[in-house]
């Protein structure tokens, strides 16, 4: 059954689990985005509504890349919507999400097109 929730379980919080995944990440990139992907060691099961947090992700989108608070929002915003909607296609992965320059530039549509994209990749890497 899939889950579309994008609560605590689905986030990567501290500077820990950013760091984990910065050590040895697995890259994929578009023209606006690099992701960093990192396989999780475990999976673990929240007892208090019995669903397993298979995947977590992380948003780095710096100031120097998208200089107006509104637009690194607007991005974030994008984002998690995205992998909100994908996460259960998703093998069991911590990922981070960084922007290059002029992702402020794209409207919506763009981005969503330029994330599903990556999240192909994301699974067909995961399925060899």
């Amino acid at each position: 059954m899939a889950t579309y929730k994008f609560n605590r379980e689905s986030r990567l919080l501290t500077p820990g689990h950013f760091q984990a995944v910065f050590s040895k990440p697995i890259r994929f990139g578009s023209r606006h985005f690099t992701l960093l992907v990192t396989p999780k060691p475990h999976t673990f099961v929240s007892d208090k509504h019995n669903s397993v947090a298979k995947n977590r992700l992380g948003l780095a989108i710096a100031k120097k890349r998208v200089k107006l608070a509104v637009q690194r929002n607007r991005v974030k915003r994008q984002v998690r919507e995205s992998f909100r909607l994908n996460q259960d296609n998703l093998p069991a992965i911590d990922i981070v999400v960084m922007v290059k320059s002029g992702i402020d530039q794209l409207d919506n549509k763009t981005i969503n097109q330029e994330l599903e994209k990556i999240w192909r990749k994301i699974i067909q890497r995961h399925k060899n």
